[in-house]
C-alpha cells in the first residue's frame, strides 16, 4: 500500500468521480485508474461500486475510507512539523555552561536567539565543565561553554574557541583597596573568598597562588558565583572572577586588574564529534560564535 494510492483513493471517494479526482490530484485519469485497481488487488477487495456510471464507497471503501484520511491527516502533520523545525519555528536547544557564562557571557545571546527564534524552546544546564563534558558525551546536552583545557581530553567532542577572557580581583569598597594592579603574589596574606569545589575559577586560582609558592587563605569557601560575589559585598574577603562577571556585578563591587601576565581563561564551544546538533542547536551555535570577540564594552571601573 502506498501513500498516493491512499490519496487517490480518498480523492474518488470524496469526489466519486475518477476524471474530477483525477484533475485535484494532477494526475491524468488512467494512472489514477491503475493505482486504485492495485490498490484493490493488495487489499483483496473492490473499495468502489461502478455500477451504471455510478462510483459508490463498497463496505471495504467505507471502512478505509476514515483510517486513510488519517493516515494522510497524519503525514501531513509531520511535514508540518519537520518543516517548522527546519524553519527554526519549533524545537529546542539543550546547552550547558558554567555559572560564571551564565551570569556574563549568555544572557545577551539568549535574548538575541529568542527573539529571533521564540518557538525555539532553551534548557540551559549550569555546571562546571567536568559534569559538561560527561553530559555532552551521554548526549543529555546538545551543546556546552566548557573551560579549556577540558578536564579529561575527548576524541568524541569538538570543541571550538570562542573567547579567551582576563580574570581580575572583585573587593567591596569598605574593605582596603588592594594595590594597583593586584599581582598574584599580593594574594598571599589577602583573604579570598572562595568557590566551591567543580569550579573552573577556583582550580585555576589556586593553581597561581601555588605557582607563586604559597596556599591561598579562605574566609569563606563552597559557593556558587552568586553567593561568592555577595560575600564579597559583605567585606569577606576578595575574589578573583572573570571580566564579564565584574562588569554585570554592579558598582557595589571595586575592581582591580590583575598585574601582566595576569589570569586568562579560554572558553570553547563544545558538542559531539559523532552525532550533528539539531538545527535548531547549530543556529544557537552560529550566534554564539558570532559573538566570539566577546560583549561591547561596558562601563566598568577598574583601579
Amino acid at each position: 500500500m502506498q501513500f498516493q494510492q491512499l490519496l487517490y483513493f480518498v480523492a474518488v471517494a470524496e469526489t466519486r468521480h475518477f476524471t474530477r479526482a483525477a484533475e485535484r490530484v494532477h494526475v491524468s485519469q488512467p494512472s489514477l485508474s491503475q493505482q486504485i485497481k492495485a490498490l484493490e488487488q493488495e487489499l483483496g477487495a473492490e473499495l468502489f461500486s461502478r455500477a451504471r456510471g455510478n462510483i459508490t464507497l463498497t463496505d471495504a471503501g467505507e471502512a478505509l475510507l476514515p483510517l486513510a484520511r488519517r493516515i494522510l491527516a497524519d503525514t501531513e502533520t509531520a511535514r508540518i512539523e519537520v518543516q517548522e523545525l527546519a524553519q527554526l519555528k519549533r524545537g529546542r536547544v539543550r546547552l550547558g555552561a558554567t555559572p560564571s557564562l551564565c551570569t556574563g557571557l549568555l544572557p545577551d545571546v539568549l535574548r538575541a536567539f529568542h527573539d529571533l527564534h521564540p518557538g525555539i524552546e532553551l534548557l540551559i544546564e549550569e555546571s562546571g565543565s567536568h559534569d559538561l563534558v560527561r553530559e555532552l558525551a551521554r548526549g543529555a546536552l546538545d551543546l556546552a561553554l566548557v573551560v579549556l583545557p577540558l578536564p579529561t581530553p575527548s576524541p568524541s567532542l569538538t570543541t571550538v574557541e570562542l573567547l579567551r577572557e582576563d580574570l581580575v580581583v572583585v573587593s567591596s569598597p569598605s574593605a582596603p583597596a588592594p594595590g594597583r594592579p593586584v599581582r598574584i603574589k599580593d594574594l598571599r596574606d589577602q583573604p579570598l573568598v572562595m568557590f566551591r569545589h567543580g569550579y573552573d575559577l577556583r582550580e585555576l586560582t589556586v593553581a597561581a597562588c601555588r605557582a607563586e609558592g604559597f596556599e591561598p587563605t579562605f574566609t569563606v569557601e563552597g559557593g556558587e558565583l552568586d553567593a561568592v560575589l555577595g560575600f564579597v559585598r559583605a567585606g569577606l574577603g576578595l575574589a578573583v572572577v572573570p571580566a564579564m562577571v565584574a562588569a554585570r556585578a554592579g558598582r557595589d563591587l571595586r575592581v582591580t586588574a590583575l598585574a601582566r601576565p595576569g589570569l586568562r581563561r579560554t572558553i570553547a564551544l563544545a558538542h559531539r564529534s559523532d552525532v550533528a546538533p539539531p538545527r535548531a542547536a547549530r543556529e544557537l551555535q552560529r550566534m554564539l560564535l558570532a559573538s566570539r570577540r566577546g560583549e561591547p564594552e561596558r562601563a566598568m571601573d577598574i583601579d
